[in-house]
């Protein structure tokens, strides 16, 4: 059994593009549908858990240590939590409780989590070897050879 390895690159412009939003990394790098998908979990999770636990999930102050993980999503996280800390902070009646605020605050965390994964690989790819046509003459299955 062979091994074959992988090359890796350092793409600076597609990872300062992931950090400044998810999924931009990979679309800069000519990967548009991935990118894409990487937008809609990475915001899917983070925008559900606000919606799960209203906007105290994103706490800088209260909450550092989840906002960290948070933070991940990029400039997002820190926009909600702007906007959280400015328009919304002094209203008590805001202010989710027991176990409706942590399950927000874990999936707003999840989503800073899987983008920081998509960051590193819009800083690191993989090259890949272009795909090649599988359905070449002779191949199995492909009904070249005369089945």
């Amino acid at each position: 059994m062979s091994h074959t390895q992988r090359e890796t690159t350092f793409a600076p412009i597609s990872g300062i593009a992931a950090v400044a939003l998810p999924g931009l990394g990979h679309v800069v790098r000519g990967e548009a549908k991935r990118g894409g998908l990487i937008f809609l979990g990475v915001m899917g999770l983070f925008l559900g858990g606000i919606l799960i636990g209203g906007i105290d999930v994103i706490d800088r102050a209260n909450d550092f240590w989840w906002f960290v993980l948070q933070a991940g999503v990029g400039p997002v996280a820190f926009g909600a939590e702007w906007l959280h800390q400015t328009r919304f902070a002094a209203d008590p009646a805001i202010q989710s409780l027991g176990k409706v605020n942590e399950v927000g605050s874990l999936y707003a965390a999840l989503a800073g989590l899987v983008n920081l994964i998509a960051i590193i690989d819009a800083f690191w790819p993989d090259v890949r070897p272009a795909p090649q046509d599988e359905r070449r003459a002779g191949s199995p299955g492909s009904g070249g050879d005369g089945s």
